[in-house]
């Protein structure tokens, strides 16, 4: 289960700090229209920083230096911290948020569960989704806030009902099996889902310009795990088989997921997230060539979609224990890869090349003593460089994580700066 959310800091942050970030560093210019122009500069500046000869098309397009947080032209929308990061454009400091940023670490949260036992009517009741939502927000100041809800939320609206039971997850007692199981799918529909884009809504009031609001969903192959397994798995040995055994319905699946995730991404992004992250959750657990087959075009499937509808809306895609597949994920069109904690920051850096990054601390390291904790976010701040990195754990707030180290977590991104960026000139 992947429950979230997002947080304020009552206290001004420590005075701040210059981290250095020479692997990444980058020169400033007046900003392009286009991304994928913006990509090209920041590739090009970083090649004349080794040496490499200035592209001439791109030389002509650089004019006067502008601040890494400069205002945005009158033309254009306001973008917070993290979308711009998230897009590979400059910010002053690395924008921070948590996976599963709202929940049971919280013990604002475990008091509202007393009340409202089901994770299902927390998740699923606009006014308690929002609610859970802004705790972290208002307790830690992040600079991404995250709705609170699941990716099996949408399952339901495609024809696959679910429960959760508190000690087994999720259970799906109509796992589709065979091809008559396909005639449960039918298109997502949108009216059983407006807990959704209502919470998305007032998220964007209640936060304003302060943080961005994120929207998130399974990737298809994960949603299927569910879908074929009937729930939770340590094997997926039902949904192996049945790709190599029964590959058409399989792909029926996928195909049907597919074209309901994208709708349900573009649906977030008309209510109000900013930015959105597919969770691949358990494309890990695929062989890189069966990934290649059973999860990869999916997502693309998702990506492309999204893009005809929100072209400028930056996505990210995380997968847990995805160390073999970074090459791969760069490739699916997403802006943003998301690093579980076991891949070396630099390391994983140089694998996805241009692409945004997010992560990675080890979120055991958060039941450190404070000290380490600001260590760990120094040294990932510090291997990512100053462009195009979102600070994130490695996966999900554990259970129990002391919430005065989420403070220090967070204090500690505010008081870090990039230093400030070299002019190029022509």
């Amino acid at each position: 289960l992947v429950d979230f959310s997002p947080p304020i800091d009552p206290q001004p942050p420590p005075m701040a700090t210059s981290v250095s970030c020479a692997p990444r560093a980058a020169a400033v210019w007046a900003r392009p229209r286009s991304l994928s122009a913006r990509r090209a500069l920041v590739a090009d500046a970083r090649a004349v920083k080794n040496g490499a000869p200035r592209s001439p098309g791109l030389a002509r397009r650089r004019s006067s230096p502008v601040s890494a947080m400069a205002e945005p032209a009158a033309d254009e929308p306001f973008e917070p911290r993290l979308v711009r990061a998230a897009k590979g454009l400059p910010v002053d400091r690395p924008p921070a948020w948590m996976m599963r940023q709202a929940g049971r670490y919280m013990k604002e949260y475990r008091d509202l569960a007393v009340k409202y036992p089901s994770f299902r009517q927390r998740s699923e009741t606009t006014d308690l989704i929002t609610e859970i939502t802004l705790q972290p927000w208002r307790a830690f100041q992040p600079d991404g806030v995250i709705l609170f809800s699941d990716i099996l939320t949408p399952l339901p609206a495609i024809g696959i009902p679910f429960e959760i039971d508190d000690y087994k997850g999720p259970i799906l007692d109509q796992p589709i099996r065979d091809a008559e199981g396909l005639k449960m799918l039918h298109a997502l529909d949108l009216d059983m889902l407006p807990f959704v884009g209502e919470a998305l809504r007032d998220l964007r009031k209640e936060v304003g310009n302060s943080a961005a609001v994120l929207g998130f969903v399974g990737a298809p192959w994960t949603l299927a795990t569910y879908i074929v397994e009937g729930g939770s798995s340590s094997t997926y040995k039902t949904i192996k088989s049945m790709a190599m055994m029964q590959p058409k319905v399989l792909h029926s699946i996928l195909d049907a997921v597919a074209e309901a995730v994208g709708d349900y991404v573009g649906f977030q992004i008309d209510a109000g997230a900013q930015c959105v992250q597919i969770f691949d959750s358990w494309g890990g657990q695929l062989p890189p060539a069966m990934w290649d087959v059973w999860s990869k075009p999916y997502i693309m499937k998702v990506v492309n979609k999204v893009r005809k509808a929100h072209p400028g809306v930056p996505l990210t895609l995380y997968a847990n224990g995805s160390g073999g597949l970074l090459e791969r994920m760069a490739t699916t069109g997403v802006d943003c890869i998301g690093l579980d904690w076991t891949i070396d920051m630099e390391d994983g850096r140089r694998r996805v090349g241009d692409l945004s990054v997010q992560g990675n601390v080890d979120p055991a390291v958060l039941f450190a003593p404070p000290e380490a904790v600001e260590q760990a976010v120094k040294d990932v701040v510090a291997k990512a460089g100053p462009t195009g990195h979102i600070l994130n754990l490695g996966h999900g707030v554990l259970v129990g994580t002391p919430e005065e180290n989420v403070k220090v977590f967070f204090d500690t991104a505010k008081s870090l700066t990039y230093p400030e960026p070299k002019t190029l000139t022509m």
